[in-house]
C-alpha cells in the first residue's frame, strides 16, 4: 500500500485500486512542533482492508521523524491509539489523559 503525503495540504492519501477516491487522513499544523489529527476517511470499497491503519501509522511516523507531538481529534485515531498505546508518547500530553481514561479495544 502506497501512502502518499502531501505537507503542504495536511494530508496522507492512498489511492484505492478500481476506485476513483481516494482515502485520506487529514492534519493541521498548529504549532510549531504540534500537528492535529482531524479527520480519516476510507471509501467504502476500501474498508476493512488496513488503509485508515496505514494512514495513521504515516502520520504518526511523521510526527516522529520530525520531532512534533499529536493532537488525536479524530474519532478514529483516538481509537486506533488504544491498540497502540506504544505511540502515547507522541500525543500532546493534555490529551493522554483523556485517552487513557477510555476503555482499550
Amino acid at each position: 500500500m502506497n501512502v502518499e503525503h502531501d505537507e503542504k495540504a495536511g494530508r496522507f492519501t492512498v489511492r484505492l485500486e478500481g476506485d476513483s477516491e481516494e482515502a485520506e487522513l487529514t492534519y493541521l499544523r498548529v504549532g510549531p512542533k504540534l500537528i492535529d489529527i482531524q479527520h480519516t476517511y476510507v471509501p467504502a470499497g476500501g474498508r476493512g482492508h488496513g488503509v485508515a491503519e496505514a494512514l495513521a501509522m504515516a502520520a504518526f511516523d511523521y510526527a516522529r521523524d520530525r520531532g512534533f507531538r499529536v493532537v488525536p481529534t479524530c474519532p478514529f485515531v483516538r481509537k486506533w491509539l488504544g491498540l497502540h498505546p506504544e505511540l502515547l508518547a507522541l500525543v500532546d500530553p493534555p490529551y493522554v489523559k483523556s485517552l487513557e481514561r477510555r476503555p482499550r479495544v
